[in-house]
């Protein structure tokens, strides 16, 4: 059994690596930022919380932390209800979670069928809520991981600019594992410029996670999704 002396040693120690990982995130954007041209402030930096304790989340909030993602329904349920911020969902849509994701989530990264859109619309009319949302984009066009290719990116998005409770907030993207990093976020960059073209407004881009957000700020990331860099090694639940 653990006393409470030691408990607060545990949670003290906690707090200083969580502290100095998030610094040292902070400091790694702002040199990735000056290297690019760019105003590190225009960089949104997520903290992704997924399967790590609330406890971590309210650490990260304590020191100045306020955009949270989560992949899992149920954790950003929870968390939310205890930390307050921007929360991020940003796992695989499925039709019957959306009204229980739109009840905590602020914003949606991953988007990628006109029925969800609708379906999404119509839950946010009825909560009076606005949801941004980001439409996410695939590469290779794999079936099961999620995104659609850029010849379908068009329809989604007039389905979200059309919509009275969604903002559309730009595209997101996880590029395949196989992608050398520079040659996809190059690619990326080039739909997103070309998305900009008929959707003015739907400027920023999600893209960026702890092994390649640096090079994703110099192809134009606004949105940086970092869970491990900042948190230390996952512990996963079945």
């Amino acid at each position: 059994m653990v006393d409470g002396a030691q408990f607060g040693l545990v949670m003290t120690d906690r707090r200083e690596f969580i502290s100095n990982s998030l610094k040292d995130v902070q400091s790694r954007i702002a040199k990735a930022a000056q290297s690019a041209g760019r105003d590190a402030s225009q960089i949104t930096l997520i903290a992704v919380t997924k399967t790590y304790p609330v406890e971590d989340v309210a650490i990260l909030h304590e020191l100045g932390q306020t955009h949270f993602g989560e992949n899992r329904t149920e954790e950003g349920s929870e968390k939310s209800l205890v930390v307050p911020g921007t929360w991020h969902y940003q796992g695989q849509v499925q039709s019957r979670k959306l009204r229980e994701i739109a009840a905590w989530a602020d914003v949606i990264h991953s988007l990628d069928q006109i029925s969800h859109i609708e379906k999404l619309n119509r839950i946010c009319e009825e909560s009076q809520r606005k949801i941004g949302v980001f439409i996410q984009i695939s590469l290779d066009g794999a079936p099961g991981r999620g995104g659609v290719v850029e010849e379908d990116l068009g329809g989604l998005g007039e389905a979200v600019a059309s919509s009275s409770a969604l903002e559309l907030k730009g595209l997101m993207c996880v590029p395949p594992v196989e992608y050398e990093h520079v040659l996809a976020f190059t690619e990326i960059a080039q739909i997103h410029q070309r998305f900009i073209s008929n959707f003015p407004s739907a400027k920023s881009l999600s893209a960026g996670m702890s092994s390649d957000f640096e090079v994703a700020i110099a192809y134009g990331a606004t949105h940086i999704r970092v869970g491990s860099q900042i948190l230390g090694s996952r512990t996963y639940h079945p």
